[in-house]
């Protein structure tokens, strides 16, 4: 099911404009308004987009064939020069998928004005019904900080969250599953509607390694790429295993190699790897799947993580590879239908598009899609915040360890909202 929005509630012919541009005197993210902006970002490349050209939402077991079929008709009937030619360049849509097939919200977004990065390359996108002067570009006004933000628990307190996983533990003991990804929120209320650049712009500074986004009231820093798609190339990096930092090095370095031998998290990353691989298999050839992982350190938390790469070998595009590849094990669990049921059933909250496939894609059907982890959404009218976090939960897990790891991942969107 989908719902196009836009000027004609339709399918419009867009005239796309993409030039080289010189060096930005800011960052990224300091060209946003404060309204209707979107942003993909990491090590300070990437795309950040304002405006409204055109949009679709999608619903249901269908979000992503369907916002698929809306992408390729919109760019079958666009106007396009692009005088850049790169990934990302000439007319591009961001999105947000939700995590769950019901009701299953998702958007795919095209904004008027498109601003990309990579190294030295700097391009800007003008995206209409009709031509139009390219904008000046200039930093937005300063972001707005949240004053007096309460946090409060979401659908679950601590103690209650910890007897969820404990049931979660039982039923893989039991046989009935191998592996649950289970999550949690937490709820921050604010005097005044949020100014999301705000957030964004300490996401991107403290977690650069990350890839800092904003879709539709969605933002955060996510560790995890799904999947990226470029010039017949598919990589894909799977997190699943995490440690928290102390912030004493040495003692890093020594939880660290732990978190390289422990079992249990090397049998939840084992899990998430194969199920990445199984089905870029279907599409790739030449596919490199690392034997081990290697220990990714974030400033909070460490994890296992791996890189899988492969040469496509059909036209299918990055946001049908993140739909073949949404749910993961890393999100969902192993065996996938049975672990999104248990989810469904113990977890009691709605996970929104918290989890799911989040990023962009590009006319030639290029595109980077990560998960969206360490995220928040914001609701009604900007005032309340809910914030996520999830957990692998396999035989071996402990409840108490769980909800300290649930904890550490909450930090950076909650730090992001304080500092």
């Amino acid at each position: 099911m989908i719902s196009p929005e836009g000027p004609d509630a339709g399918v419009p012919r867009l005239v796309v404009r993409t030039t080289r541009i010189g060096p930005l005197a800011n960052g990224l993210l300091d060209l946003l308004p404060e309204h209707d902006s979107l942003a993909w970002v990491r090590d300070g490349d990437g795309l950040v987009g304002w405006g409204r050209a055109a949009v679709a939402s999608t619903s249901g077991p269908g979000r992503f064939s369907d916002a698929q079929d809306w992408w390729r008709d919109l760019t079958a009937a666009a106007d396009v020069l692009d005088d850049v030619d790169c990934a990302g360049s000439g007319l591009v849509a961001f999105g947000s998928f939700a995590f769950a097939d019901d009701p299953g919200d998702s958007v795919l977004a095209v904004p008027e004005v498109v601003v990309g990065r990579r190294g030295d390359l700097v391009w800007l996108t003008t995206i209409g019904t009709d031509e139009q002067p390219a904008p000046g570009l200039r930093p937005g006004s300063p972001a707005r900080r949240p004053e007096n933000v309460v946090f409060t628990d979401g659908a679950r307190g601590g103690a209650d969250w910890e007897t969820v996983v404990a049931e979660a533990v039982r039923r893989i003991t039991a046989g009935d599953l191998d592996k649950v990804v289970l999550a949690r929120d937490l709820v921050a209320d604010l005097d005044a509607p949020l100014d999301t650049r705000w957030p964004l712009q300490r996401l991107a500074a403290t977690y650069p390694p990350c890839w800092t986004f904003q879709v539709d009231g969605l933002f955060g820093a996510t560790p995890e790429m799904l999947v990226r798609r470029e010039r017949g190339l598919v990589t894909s990096r799977v997190l699943a295993g995490t440690i928290r930092r102390t912030g004493d090095d040495a003692h890093d370095l020594a939880l660290a190699a732990s978190l390289a031998r422990s079992s249990k998290d090397l049998e939840e990353h084992e899990y998430a790897v194969r199920s990445v691989a199984d089905v870029l298999a279907d599409h790739c050839t030449g596919m490199n799947v690392p034997e081990s992982p290697f220990v990714l350190h974030l400033p909070n938390v460490m994890h296992l993580a791996s890189d899988v790469a492969g040469v496509i070998d059909d036209d299918t595009s990055a946001l049908e590879l993140a739909g073949a590849l949404h749910p993961s094990a890393a999100v969902g669990g192993t065996p996938t239908k049975t672990a999104v049921d248990l989810i469904l059933e113990i977890e009691g909250m709605d996970r929104g598009r918290y989890a799911g496939p989040v990023g962009w894609i590009d006319a030639d059907g290029d595109g980077e899609w990560g998960i969206a982890l360490r995220s928040a959404s914001v609701e009604g009218d900007g005032t309340r915040v809910r914030l996520y976090a999830g957990c692998g939960i396999v035989a071996d897990s402990d409840p108490g360890a769980e909800l300290a790891e649930s904890q550490a991942k909450l930090v950076p969107v909650r730090d992001a909202l304080t500092s």
